[in-house]
């Protein structure tokens, strides 16, 4: 726990480590299908970000005894295809009756311990990148109130249910040692614990920061408690620039589900994890800012 980390390990001998993570949460879209497979992807991230591979994943499923069978059949099915295209078996589970559905997976995978990713790898100097853009959790606040557009909707979506799998391979070719994903504490928060572990800081420039379409207007009508509850958390923990505005501060603490990568990559290596990023076609695949020496988890915010 001392390590922060996002998964735990156990080692079985010099070169093998088993990797294990849970996951599960209430539906962020309507489509069950959708829904699954996203929860799925959220849940093998962790894996993902330590540079593991998955093995087996366990279903965790709430849904009401007297609810639509084709409902859940279809939450399942998500599930299954995502597992199946990360190469991992489901090889049981356990479901309960409860009103409000909720989904998940607890997933093992393996890694050789000399190579894996952590939270405390970010040297200052390096670079960070980011394989995904943000703004998912402000999207799905905005889908319940209706004011998402069917596009904004259809990118986020296909954003959440996209692996981690591409980026974690490119970071390993690469050879990067520094990484975690960022979910429920959003960008800062993830960020914050990967500076602190690693006795660093960092200065981000909010223009290379990627965000999903339509989330600096959504930002003003849509944002979720657990963004600003983040907001709060890191106040006295950032350090930001003239004329960053209140909801650019909130766009960057939005709580994220089953966001991307973010890689501590030495400068040397840093056109190397690029093109492996290329190569296996992420999308994203952006410099936002540089592990500074510091105060270890500050971070400073430029225009």
């Amino acid at each position: 726990m001392g390590t922060e980390d996002d998964a735990g390990v156990y080692q079985i001998t010099d070169d093998l480590a088993i990797v294990q993570t849970v996951d599960f949460f209430t539906p962020i879209v309507d489509d069950p299908y959708d829904f699954g497979a996203i929860a799925a992807a959220n849940a093998l991230s962790d894996i993902y970000a330590m540079g593991a591979k998955p093995l087996t994943a366990l279903n965790l499923v709430a849904f009401p005894k007297d609810g639509p069978l084709e409902v859940l059949a279809g939450i399942m099915r998500g599930g299954a295809d995502k597992a199946m295209e990360a190469g991992a078996s489901i090889i049981g589970g356990h479901s309960i009756d409860d009103r409000e559905p909720k989904y998940g997976m607890a997933v093992t995978g393996i890694v050789d311990p000399k190579k894996m990713a952590l939270k405390g790898g970010a040297k200052a100097g390096d670079a960070l990148v980011l394989t995904k853009p943000l703004g998912i959790g402000i999207i799905s606040t905005a889908i319940k109130a209706g004011r998402a557009s069917g596009e904004v909707i259809a990118i986020a979506t296909r954003n959440m249910k996209a692996l981690n799998r591409d980026a974690s391979d490119a970071m390993a070719r690469a050879g990067i040692k520094g990484a975690t994903d960022i979910t429920g504490f959003g960008l800062l928060g993830h960020l914050h614990e990967m500076l602190h572990v690693s006795g660093v800081s960092a200065r981000l420039t909010f223009s290379g920061i990627p965000f999903i379409p339509g989330v600096g207007e959504l930002v003003k009508f849509s944002v979720p408690g657990g963004t600003r509850a983040n907001l709060r958390y890191m106040s006295d923990k950032v350090g930001w620039a003239a004329g960053i505005t209140e909801d650019e501060k909130l766009m960057l603490a939005d709580a994220q589900t089953s966001g991307g990568l973010l890689i501590a990559v030495p400068r040397d290596r840093l056109e190397g994890l690029l093109a492996e990023l290329a190569a296996r076609g992420v999308e994203t695949r952006s410099v936002i800012g540089y592990v500074t020496e510091g105060d270890a988890g500050k971070i400073s915010v430029a225009r």
